[in-house]
């Protein structure tokens, strides 16, 4: 994820999709008084190792979330609240400290996500706190745009059908919470909340211009920056209003500068200066060029850096001041690599330099730029920013998330709690006091032997809380012994046989008749969308010899496989994502693609990812030019073994599909002779097509979003899912593999499991 300074940088790091993992209730403890105490614990699929403290009065079912998980954390409504999100929600407490609170109309697992299958939707909050944004979903891609009143929940959908958040949250708050920026269908919108009831129904009064929302940057003074093409237009509040009712003549902004490069919203980003002079561009995720926007002709002296080729997170800070450093981090075969480099000014020249590597690739800068705050796997150091030299380490065990309230002090979170630190002294002598605000998580709790309060456990110290004020440490707890009957109540776990939730809690009520989940909503997304009819048939009957699909029934698992013919944009992105959610897929690589990106192919071996043929050239084997026998297949496949073994230092699967997926029964049998099992697809995304087949051959171009509904509408178990990587000859607006969250995402909610090629194989035996 690439995160920008200026306003928009907090609501970006919300826009990732939080990874899926089983959730797992355990630790029932039922009270006298009918409070139930349980735990739930969220691991697996490659997110963060979680759990999370609830409370639930058995009465009236009100459950209360008591810790709260610090995966990512922002302050709202002037530093006063601290809101915080994990995989059990999102949750505000004060800045001060204190319990957890659920958001009112916002739905998390605490106040019944059930309708989401217990998984939070992406947001986007208001800077004053009033204001959530979320999208309520109703396809596996698309959802519908859902403005939030904190202040007593109230609800207004802004716009339908807008595609759910891949790389980027599709909308952004300006700074003083009066507007937002949304994108749909490939264009940009604003939506005044301070007057919504005077805001234009019609989306068309509304129009900014074609754009996705990482087209667009707000600037500390209230303006947002939005690129279309080469040119840099700087749009002001005020002007929004006005177009309301000039739309039809009125351009959108002034003029701000001209870029010598197209913006191509699909694969750049960019930054705007503070004093919003200057911008940086990124480049297809590969370089960085600084662009003045005062009218300097800077054209044969800009300064840029080249990001490694497997860069898949940029980060940049940008100090008031003008001090700018770039942050990247890359998947290697020991764990993620950061570097970082520091655009210098000279008298008469700039240009990037590289800085001793910081512990993590998360970072923050102080409200004046003088100090930065980085964070990851080894911990917490505080740095002085200016002159990149370490001032304190806080922490080495893993942070996750970092936040500042002033100069002086900042928030940070780990897997035991979250604490407000302030720092005195200079780096010579300085000190950092600390006040814990919340319990991320409790290894151990139960209730208070007399008296009912509750007491949990984290990372070797006991705190206590009585269910409304703050944890407290506590010495010698006197816990009662655990209990799952009370006098009208009797509870049990229930293991679920699919979906999300490993079991679930539920009470049994002894004083009447009945038995009821303590979740009762709770259930597998695949029951979310209404079914629907296939408007395409699944290829049920391939050559003889091809194998196309796994068995229709048992397992519930599909394959993704990605397809490298020559081009290497998308890998970096699809690596990060596989990683973060935990899924092993099978990569089809080309002999042209191994040739020209060899340091690809070991990234991928790397990443332990199953690779497998695509055979030595990217041709055409149903073309009547070729003479196909055993000994052209043979040769072909042999020549693609030797050429990855070279780049990658590591073998092939005996595994392949030809090029095109143009296969025939004397192809397979020629290399099944050759010792290769030829594998077909049963679904096809159709990503292959681009505009010239879609005008020159009648077929229709779907965008990435519909490619996903098509995917999941006519998924089957055993599936196999190609997905072409790379820029696609005769171009597309979009790419699937750029929304491959997305469609994992939906899979896994649906009850999927994602696994390689081979695996399906196996289990067809």
């Amino acid at each position: 994820m690439k995160i920008r300074t200026g306003f928009c940088c907090f609501l970006l790091a919300l826009a990732l999709p939080p990874v899926f993992a089983k959730v797992t209730f355990q630790g029932l403890d039922l009270s006298d008084d009918n409070r139930l105490l349980f735990r739930a614990d969220s691991s697996g699929g490659g997110a963060l190792p979680q759990n999370s403290l609830f409370i639930s009065r058995l009465t009236d079912l009100a459950l209360q979330q008591m810790t709260a998980f610090p995966e990512k954390m922002e302050l709202v409504n002037n530093g006063r609240i601290l809101q915080v999100r994990n995989a059990f929600g999102v949750l505000r407490l004060p800045s001060a400290g204190g319990l957890p609170q659920g958001i009112p109309g916002f739905p998390s697992f605490a106040t019944g996500a059930s309708a989401l299958g217990g998984r939070v939707e992406d947001m986007a909050a208001s800077q004053d706190g009033r204001w959530i944004l979320y999208l309520d979903p109703v396809t596996p891609a698309y959802g519908n745009l859902v403005l939030v009143d904190v202040n007593g929940g109230a609800k207004r959908i802004v716009a339908r059908n807008v595609e759910r958040p891949g790389r980027f949250f599709p909308a952004c708050w300006s700074p003083d919470s009066r507007v937002f920026v949304y994108s749909r269908g490939g264009r940009l919108f604003y939506y005044p909340v301070y007057s919504a009831a005077a805001a234009p129904a019609d989306e068309r009064y509304r129009l900014i211009g074609e754009g996705a929302i990482n087209a667009v940057s707000w600037s500390r003074m209230g303006d947002f920056y939005y690129l279309r093409g080469s040119t840099v237009y700087r749009v002001r509040g005020s002007e929004l209003f006005a177009r309301a009712l000039y739309a039809d003549f009125l351009e959108i902004g002034a003029l701000a500068g001209k870029l010598p490069v197209e913006f191509d919203q699909n694969f750049d980003d960019f930054w705007i200066a503070p004093d919003s002079r200057s911008l940086l561009l990124s480049k297809g995720g590969r370089n960085i060029f600084y662009y003045p926007l005062d009218g300097s002709d800077m054209e044969s002296v800009l300064p840029y850096v080249i990001i490694p080729r497997s860069a898949y997170n940029i980060n940049v800070l940008w100090s008031p001041a003008g001090v700018v450093t770039v942050i990247a981090s890359a998947l290697k075969a020991g764990g993620p690599q950061v570097m970082a480099w520091r655009l210098e000014t000279g008298r008469d020249s700039m240009s990037f330099i590289p800085l001793e590597t910081p512990v993590g690739s998360q970072a923050a800068l102080s409200p004046d730029g003088s100090r930065a705050l980085f964070w990851g796997d080894r911990g917490v150091v505080l740095y002085d920013y200016i002159n990149w030299r370490a001032l304190l380490t806080l922490g080495t065990g893993p942070t996750h998330s970092c936040i500042w309230i002033n100069n002086e002090e900042f928030i940070t979170g780990d897997s035991y709690r979250i604490e407000r630190i302030k720092v005195s002294g200079s780096s010579g002598d300085a000190a950092a006091q600390r006040t814990m605000l919340c319990l991320s998580g409790a290894a151990e709790y139960g209730f208070e032997e007399k008296g009912g309060r509750i007491f949990a456990k984290n990372n070797g110290a006991w705190f206590v809380s009585d269910g409304k004020s703050p944890w407290e440490e506590a010495a010698n707890p006197a816990l009662r012994k655990p209990s799952q009957a009370s006098g009208r109540y009797r509870v049990y776990l229930e293991r679920q046989s699919a979906g999300l939730y490993e079991n679930l809690p539920m009470i049994r009520n002894i004083a009447s008749v009945g038995t009821a989940a303590l979740l009762p909503g709770f259930r597998n997304d695949g029951e979310r969308y209404p079914p629907r009819a296939l408007s395409v048939s699944l290829t049920e009957t391939s050559p003889p010899g091809v194998f196309a699909h796994g068995l229709r029934e048992g397992l519930r698992e599909a394959a993704l496989c990605f397809d490298l013919y020559d081009d290497a944009a998308g890998l970096p992105q699809t690596l990060d994502a596989l990683n973060r959610f935990g899924v092993r897929a099978t990569f089809f690589l080309n002999g042209e693609f191994i040739r020209r990106h060899p340091d690809a192919a070991k990234d991928i071996a790397a990443a332990g990812h199953e690779a497998a043929s695509m055979f030595f050239a990217p041709i055409d084997l149903s073309d009547a030019r070729y003479r196909l026998g055993d000994d052209f297949i043979g040769r072909g496949l042999a020549r693609n073994e030797d050429e990855y073994f070279q780049a990658a230092g590591a073998e092939l699967s005996l595994l392949w599909h030809a090029p095109y997926f143009k296969a025939s029964a004397e192809i397979a049998a020629a290399a099944s002779r050759a010792g290769y099992r030829t594998v077909d697809r049963d679904v096809d995304p159709l990503d292959w097509v681009s505009r010239e087949d879609a005008r020159n051959l009648g077929l229709t171009q779907y965008s990435a979003a519909a490619m996903i509904d098509r995917i999941m509408n006519m998924k089957r178990p055993g599936s196999i899912i190609p997905i072409r990587l790379g820029l696609l000859p005769g171009g597309r607006q979009d790419y699937l593999y750029l929304r491959i969250e997305v469609l994992l995402d939906a899979l896994i909610r649906d009850g999927y499991s994602v696994v390689p090629v081979s695996t399906i194989i196996d289990h067809a035996r």
